[in-house]
């Protein structure tokens, strides 16, 4: 089926279908850094984006965006495209979320060494992190060491959300100075996935 100017699809419908396609490029090329088999539903990405705070005036951290979904309901929802920073390992993706959302802050690199990612960036505090890492692919100690380092990254009190596929936190608690709180389950997701928020302690 083609996708291009000829089709006769609705242009939405289009659109879906042109970013499946590429999500399912990125998977093919680097499996290990996708965590999921097809892209996190709009129902999810509005869930998670939903923590962010327009009126903070801080930037929003955004880990492992993949083809940008979350990132769009993070733009519907208010946030300033220059108040986006997005760390993505895939190069992949890294050029699709150029391409498409051009005024946000896309740096390609390790959500698991922030100190050198986030090196050459003007500020260092944030109003919360959404990720959409595949934390489950890492050892128990390095997702506890994401947490540890994003937290004290963004303002006390505000959160990390993060979601996934298995029945308890990826994150475990009583392992550090964080909290862990459930923050609901997405069925409209393909799987459905849970969504959990760790604030410091």
């Amino acid at each position: 089926m083609a996708l291009g100017k000829h089709s006769h699809l609705p242009r939405h419908l289009t659109t879906h279908l042109s970013r499946n396609l590429r999500f399912f490029k990125g998977l093919v090329s680097q499996p290990k850094s996708v965590g999921a088999i097809v892209p996190t539903s709009v129902f999810m990405a509005r869930r998670m984006a939903s923590v962010a705070s327009a009126a903070s005036g801080l930037p929003v951290l955004e880990l492992g965006p993949g083809t940008g979904v979350v990132t769009r309901a993070l733009l519907r929802r208010g946030l300033p495209p220059e108040r986006i920073v997005a760390v993505e390992y895939s190069e992949h993706f890294c050029r699709l979320l150029e391409v498409e959302h051009p005024e946000i802050k896309v740096i390609k690199g390790d959500a698991f060494n922030l100190d050198k990612t986030l090196a050459g960036l003007g500020h260092t505090r944030f109003d919360c992190v959404i990720s959409g890492l595949p934390l489950l692919n890492f050892s128990v100690g390095e997702r506890i060491a994401l947490v540890e380092d994003c937290l004290g990254r963004i303002a006390h009190g505000r959160p990390m959300i993060q979601f996934s596929y298995g029945p308890t936190s990826p994150v475990p608690a009583g392992r550090g100075r964080y909290t862990v709180e459930r923050f609901g389950v997405e069925i409209r997701n393909i799987p459905p996935a849970q969504m959990w928020i760790y604030r410091r302690a």
